[in-house]
């Protein structure tokens, strides 16, 4: 019996973005100099202890797309890809096949995804658990991993690795 692919996944939400209500579209709003700042810190740190990516896969916000680019600067990956269904509100069960792809072709790989909350930590609790509640929060720039066997088999059967608040990079 073949060995069903693995990947690791980094779930990373973006660094401290401008108030709510502080522009126009909330998908406009940037990270705020102390939110760079305390990424750039991160993503070095995170590359310090070795965490390397093929991929890193962004939400097209805004403050997403900043800390993606703070994230391939750390060299955490060498590219990324924006994919609309990290954008708040996207489903884990519509990214799958997506996912399912990128294992027909890199069985044993490791990807990043940045974009926001409540959403990351709801898809990494529902490929561990099942389901989704609130009982994992990522902090800004905070990062859970998960471990995931094939796409198909992942919900339920995937393994935490890690769940690193900020302040434990800082």
């Amino acid at each position: 019996m073949a060995l069903s692919p693995q990947t690791e996944l980094y779930f990373i939400r973006h660094g401290i973005a401008a108030e709510r209500g502080t522009y126009d579209h909330d998908e406009d709003r940037p990270l705020t100099d102390k939110g760079r700042a305390r990424t750039k810190t991160i993503a070095n740190q995170l590359v310090k202890v070795g965490c390397h990516t093929d991929l890193i896969l962004s939400s097209p916000l805004v403050r997403a797309q900043q800390t993606t680019r703070i994230l391939l600067k750390a060299e955490l990956a060498a590219t990324s890809e924006t994919i609309a269904l990290l954008a708040p509100g996207g489903h884990l069960a519509d990214w799958l096949p997506w996912l399912a792809a990128w294992q027909a072709t890199h069985p044993a790989s490791r990807l990043a995804l940045v974009g926001h909350e409540p959403d990351l930590s709801r898809w990494a609790q529902q490929l561990v658990h099942g389901m989704w509640g609130d009982l994992w929060q990522l902090k800004k720039a905070g990062v859970i991993g998960v471990t995931v066997p094939a796409a198909e088999e992942a919900i339920g059967r995937s393994e935490l690795f890690w769940l690193t608040p900020p302040r434990l990079l800082l």
